[in-house]
């Protein structure tokens, strides 16, 4: 006889069209990635003309890729707002662009693009003009260095003031493998040693090793790798000096090895000043801290940069320092936040916009969480203060792109509402709640779906923890219309992962689609997110696997105490720490969680310690101290076990649906293989889908898709009423 396993292996594959077909509808909403706002010109009246290049991108279903494009308009401004935006053309897609930047005048563009040469990727530099393009240089062919650094971490794409030369980052050169036994030579010994491991930093970048900083002249077309860089150094995120006679640079430390960056602002990083002149490198900022997104002011005066602690919560509440350039003496413009202050509650940007600098050199402008909304701030340097310039819009979430020319450019969406594009002239400093925004690109509210925000109160335990009484807040996306006493809709339920995260009140095809589905979706930030001050961060440390645990719970109560949501129907959805929070509930609520469908889930935090690139946080989520050399007792073992929901797998009843990626170097795929075999074993309905070229966000456009599909429909099936009750027999009398 087919067991529950079986059978629910032959439900799976007739069902996804349904799914497939809004997975279409609500993926193909674009977003922005990039704006720039050009040099702009007069016409009759006194009006002036800006032009706007901005790029986007959407999943390709068809050619299983991102799909990139740009998009270009003409802003007319009358001295105080934009008054009108007049589209140019049709939207044009990109091809084989990785980097773009326009020069300080906007008289220049650089573009790096690549493309396969007898099967060897090949990276050009290109500089385009008006007159067309007037540079095009080969660097593979030049053999300077390795791949140039593309991503946020690391690369840049610099102009300097003089225009003449373009700063970037790459891998060092490394020397040509040569073969062990090479032809028509003696065998001995190797030229190089050719299974050398290299050091890198971890998930997202396990091509980055040894960053170097690169200066292309653009009049010579020579290229010059910089030296002067102290070895123990790994330079990213570098900028022009003033007078470009240097280079200014966040430096991260590698030794004595290297600690995942990806999603992690606490690494050891200092602000370096590179002498070009004397090879000298020059310490701008205090070396115990982690610094990133230096800022040059327009008028080159003062220099300004995010700065948080070493070691702890991967991410935490951030400081905005300042430098006077002339002095070099620093100033803390806002402080780190431990509980709200005036309606603000902290920075936790993990970059600032490459332009964010309003035109007075006083007033610097980012996008950060204030609980579960995304919010744009305008920070006044001189006197400390913050202002949110969206607060009590209807759009929950903001994302600056840009402010140039007090012109800001900002994308904005809501949980039913895809991005839209706006921008918008920053008003005088003290006025700039009258900023009138204007759209260039508008989205229209979804019809059928609604959403708000949850606030949770936990209780106040007998420790009387100083952290028990913080409130914490959920986001419920729900089909429209619903109200007491009408049709009770199954919900879904989401923690995030991080741990330190936040689910901001932004759009997400993918619960978009789970409520166009039937699905009420709850986005749970519980305490440890990031947006709520540092004291909540901090709150989670050595309560991991309780108080997250126990915060969403709380959440789903108070979810179904307050909307029309079917207790007899409840599904977890979760990744990475957010499949942790989903597994530990599993088993400490087996009556209450019907189905489970998680992505690269932690489920044994003893078994991670050694296969994952962030060890230190097995440690600092329970409050152990880290160090590079420390090696784990029986006590921290024990510890990390207890904490971890493979304690719970014996009460397990919920069918599981696991989706990992092969390459993950976060999470090992193998914890998912760990509870599946364990879960197999006790005749648990239980999938385990493997992504080969996949690593831990699942990201790829047809990974993704795929991902997201099976889970839903594994969701579905098994909260139909039949497979429902299906599920609830014990396992001891199932047919096995």
């Amino acid at each position: 006889m087919a067991c529950r396993l079986e059978r629910a292996r032959e439900a799976l594959p007739g069902g996804l069209g349904p799914i497939r077909a809004l997975y279409q509808e609500l993926s193909q909403f674009p977003s922005v990635a990039y704006a720039s706002v050009g040099v702009g010109f007069a016409v009759c009246g006194g009006a002036k003309c800006l032009p706007l290049y901005t790029e986007w991108c959407q999943p390709d279903l068809g050619r299983r890729q991102q799909l990139q494009f740009s998009r270009q308009y003409i802003l007319h401004h009358d001295g105080r707002a934009v008054v009108s935006v007049t589209p140019i053309g049709v939207p044009a897609e990109i091809r084989d662009q990785l980097l773009i930047r326009v020069s300080p005048t906007g008289r220049h563009k650089a573009v790096l693009t690549h493309h396969l040469e007898m099967g060897q990727k090949q990276e050009v530099l290109e500089v385009w003009s008006h007159s067309g393009r007037v540079r095009n240089v080969n660097l593979t062919a030049l053999d300077k260095h390795g791949r140039v650094y593309t991503d946020g971490q690391f690369g840049c794409f610099a102009w300097s003031n003089s225009e003449i030369q373009i700063l970037y980052v790459a891998e060092r050169r490394r020397p040509k493998r040569q073969p062990l036994f090479p032809k028509g030579e003696k065998t001995g010994a190797t030229k190089e040693e050719q299974f050398v491991y290299y050091d890198n930093w971890g998930e997202a970048l396990g091509d980055k090793s040894v960053p170097v900083l690169c200066v292309l002249n653009i009049e010579t077309c020579e290229v010059s790798v910089l030296e002067g860089i102290p070895g123990h150094i790994s330079p990213g995120q570098a900028l022009w000096s003033p007078d470009d006679k240097g280079i200014v640079f966040v430096g991260w430390w590698h030794e004595p090895f290297r600690l995942g960056l990806n999603a992690c602002s606490n690494r050891r990083s200092a602000l370096f000043l590179l002498d070009l002149s004397k090879g000298s490198c020059e310490l701008l900022s205090s070396d115990d801290q982690a610094v990133s997104s230096p800022r040059l002011s327009p008028d080159r005066a003062h220099l300004v940069y995010l700065e948080g602690p070493v070691f702890g919560p991967h991410c935490q509440c951030l400081k905005l320092q300042m430098l006077n350039w002339q002095t070099k003496l620093t100033s803390t413009v806002v402080d780190i936040v431990r509980t709200a202050t005036a309606g603000f509650f902290g920075i936790y940007s993990g970059s600032l916009p490459l332009l964010c600098w309003a035109s007075d050199n006083n007033r610097v402008l980012l996008s950060t969480p204030q609980r579960s909304r995304k919010e744009l701030l305008v920070v006044d340097t001189k006197l400390g203060s913050v202002k949110s310039i969206t607060a009590g819009t209807l759009e929950g979430s903001w994302t600056l792109l840009g402010i140039q020319q007090d012109l800001m450019v900002a994308s904005c969406s809501s949980p039913n509402c895809p991005p839209s594009l706006k921008v918008g002239v920053l008003p005088p400093a003290g006025s700039e709640l009258e900023l009138q925004w204007m759209s260039v690109e508008e989205a229209s509210v979804l019809p059928d779906m609604e959403w708000k925000i949850l606030t949770v109160h936990p209780p106040v335990s007998e420790e009387g923890s100083p952290y028990t009484g913080q409130a914490f807040e959920a986001v419920l996306l729900s089909p429209r219309g619903s109200k007491k006493g009408e049709k009770a809709f199954p919900l879904v339920v989401s923690p995030h992962g991080g741990p330190h995260a936040v689910f901001d009140a932004c759009w997400r095809p993918t619960m978009a689609c789970l409520c166009r589905l039937g699905f009420a979706v709850l986005l749970v930030n519980y305490r440890g997110s990031l947006g709520f001050g540092q004291a909540s961060i901090e709150s989670l440390t050595s309560h991991v696997g309780v108080q997250d645990v126990e915060d969403t719970q709380l959440a789903v109560e108070l979810a179904l105490q307050m909307e029309p949501l079917d207790p007899n129907r409840i599904a977890l959805w979760g990744g990475s720490h957010g499949g942790f929070i989903c597994c530990h509930l599993i088993g400490r609520y087996p009556e209450m969680y019907k189905v489970c469908a998680l992505r690269s889930p932690v489920i044994n935090m003893a078994s991670l310690l050694g296969t994952s690139d962030i060890p230190d946080w097995r440690y600092s989520a329970l409050g152990l101290p880290y160090c590079f050399e420390r090696i784990p007792t029986e006590e921290d073992l024990a510890a990390m076990l207890l904490s971890s929901p493979i304690t719970h797998a014996a009460k397990v009843q919920a069918p599981l649906l696991l989706c990992v990626g092969a390459r993950d170097r976060r999470v090992s795929p193998y914890q998912a293989v760990e509870y599946y075999r364990v879960l197999r074993a006790r005749g648990i309905p239980v999938r385990l889908l493997w992504y080969p070229e996949e690593s831990h966000t699942i990201s790829g456009v047809e990974a993704a898709a795929d991902a997201f599909m099976n889970c839903a429909q594994w969701i579905i099936h098994y909260l139909s009423t039949e497979a429902g009750s299906e599920c609830q027999q014990p396992a001891e009398q199932a047919d096995v």
